[in-house]
């Protein structure tokens, strides 16, 4: 058998070790621009070519190659400070590192970006859903797709293993808006408190949790009977803030009249309580101060309500009703039902809402009640009845 040839310089070397593998070093290119030694190894002397080769094409065509991967404890970090902080929304971030914190790192931490396999994605999932629930599964292996995308696109690694794991699939939960006497039940037994305005606003509007929140009295023009939703309010760990809409677009909803008295009521009623607490403070220095913010909805002091805070009211007001339990955003899901059956257009409820595309106005927000199924159906017995 005639002798292998010398790979020519730079080309690297191929040699058997003493368990019986085979190893190769080339000299490739690293993103900081130097170049370094990368070894690889193979069961064979033809599988450990094939990955030098692999190295030796990467050089010529410029590409770097790492040749030390990092650990995804390393990456994933870097990731959220590098690409998701300053590019995506705030929420976004939030949501990402408590991802990356509780179920990420733990698992999958000590491997490294060119190591990781669909094996250990897989092993991932199994343990997240176990942990957790299907659901949280799937945004956990959202997350890390794309953060694993991010590095493809770094040139760290040559191909996203994640891509390959089809996420969990999760039942879509059964969403049964409150009917309309069960919403006017609702408004009835929430008259008296005082976020009763606010309640008005997500049955009538369809504002999200944090548009309500959000709102400040800027943007509410009662002569004209309109309210411009363009801020929301989050919590991002410790601190609330100001963030832009989920669609990062303000829109302009005209207000129905039933919506003009109880938004009067609540600038009277806050006004009121403004005075009440400056004049307590100007006589006893141990009362705080009323906390200037021009916000709709606030706390006895003027400060922000706590998201959290509006949805346990939501549900201790239901409950005192007898009412069936629904979360505070399905009110949204009520309200798009409620204006389908007044026969607006979609069009017209996707802008009302705040959806970005019309199929999630279509698909997701809008319920057909029984009363609509059994109307419809009553049309087959008229088309279809049998002439005499």
């Amino acid at each position: 058998m005639a002798p292998r040839k010398r790979n020519p310089n730079g080309a690297g070397s191929i040699w058997q070790r003493k368990d019986g593998r085979f190893e190769a070093r080339v000299y490739v290119p690293q993103p900081d621009g130097t170049r370094k030694r990368k070894t690889v190894y193979g069961a064979t002397w033809g599988e450990c070519d094939e990955k030098r080769q692999e190295l030796v094409l990467r050089d010529r065509q410029g590409i770097p190659t790492p040749s030390r991967s990092a650990k995804l404890s390393e990456w994933l970090p870097y990731w959220l400070e590098e690409y998701v902080r300053p590019h995506r929304k705030r929420t976004t971030y939030v949501k990402y590192e408590m991802h990356v914190r509780l179920y990420l790192v733990p698992l999958l931490g000590s491997r490294r970006l060119e190591s990781l396999t669909t094996a250990n994605v897989r092993q991932m999932i199994s343990k997240v859903t176990a942990q957790a629930s299907a659901a949280t599964a799937k945004e956990a292996h959202r997350v890390l797709r794309t953060a694993i995308t991010a590095a493809c696109r770094d040139e760290l690694i040559s191909r996203n293993v994640v891509q390959l794991v089809p996420a969990p699939r999760v039942e879509p939960r059964e969403l049964r808006p409150w009917s309309l006497d069960e919403t006017l039940t609702f408004l009835e037994a929430s008259r008296t408190d005082p976020l009763y305005t606010a309640f008005v606003l997500a049955i009538t509007l369809g504002l999200r949790r944090g548009e309500i929140l959000g709102l400040q009295w800027r943007d509410v023009d009662l002569d004209r009977r309109t309210l411009t939703v363009r801020t929301t309010l989050n919590r991002g760990g410790k601190e609330l803030y100001l963030d832009s809409t989920k669609n990062r677009r303000s829109r302009v909803i005209p207000i129905p009249l039933m919506c003009v008295a109880p938004l009067r009521w609540q600038r009277l009623r806050q006004a009121a309580r403004r005075a009440s607490v400056t004049a307590a403070a100007v006589t006893d220095e141990t009362v705080a101060a009323w906390w200037e913010s021009d916000h709709v909805f606030t706390t006895r002091s003027g400060r922000p309500i706590e998201p959290r805070n509006l949805y346990r009211s939501f549900l201790r007001i239901s409950a005192a009703a007898g009412l069936p339990q629904v979360r505070l955003h399905d009110t949204r899901h009520g309200c798009a039902s409620l204006l389908f059956a007044a026969g607006v257009p979609p069009r017209t409820v996707m802008e009302i809402l705040g959806h970005s595309q019309i199929a999630v106005t279509m698909n997701v927000y809008t319920h057909v009640s029984d009363d609509h199924r059994r109307e419809a159906m009553g049309h087959m017995d008229r088309l279809l009845k049998r002439r005499r």
